[in-house]
């Protein structure tokens, strides 16, 4: 399997609640199908979809805790006096964009997108390895 469908597998299964949106990998071709709760594409999904020896569900970043824990981990490594201020985010709604705002003010926006990547190109890898994939064309570590 290609990292950049992992990847991008990830990103689909994450962009909402978890088991909201599930990415379906066949472990043998490395073919990636989409599942949504809010509806099916136009793409036919294969009969034998739920078989768990051929297919496998993409985590949820929170599975790999590259969602809030990352966001502190970074804090706490980079900017630790703004620790109180970012926990106070993640208690309301527009957390990540108050967040990020933060670290566009303090010039580590670059510097949290590079932490974020290479925190979840290490996840990624450690989970593959771990339900037996064969991860192909894996970006060089930041």
């Amino acid at each position: 399997m290609k990292y950049e469908d992992l990847e991008s597998a990830l990103d689909w299964s994450s962009s909402g609640a978890p088991f909201e949106n599930t990415a379906l990998l066949n472990r043998q071709t490395g073919e990636v199908f989409l599942k949504s709760m809010h509806g099916d594409f136009d793409e036919e999904l294969p009969e034998d979809i739920d078989d768990g020896s051929i297919y496998i569900a993409a985590p949820h970043k929170n599975d790999l805790n590259l969602g809030r824990e990352l966001v502190f981990d970074f804090v706490e490594a980079v900017a630790p006096q703004h620790l109180s201020k970012v926990g106070s985010y993640f208690r309301q709604r527009g957390a990540y964009s108050k967040f990020k705002a933060l670290l566009e003010r303090e010039s580590l926006l670059d510097g949290w997108y590079k932490y974020e990547a290479e925190a979840t190109r290490r996840a990624l890898l450690q989970w593959a390895s771990e339900n037996g994939l064969q991860i192909i064309g894996i970006p060089s570590a930041a």
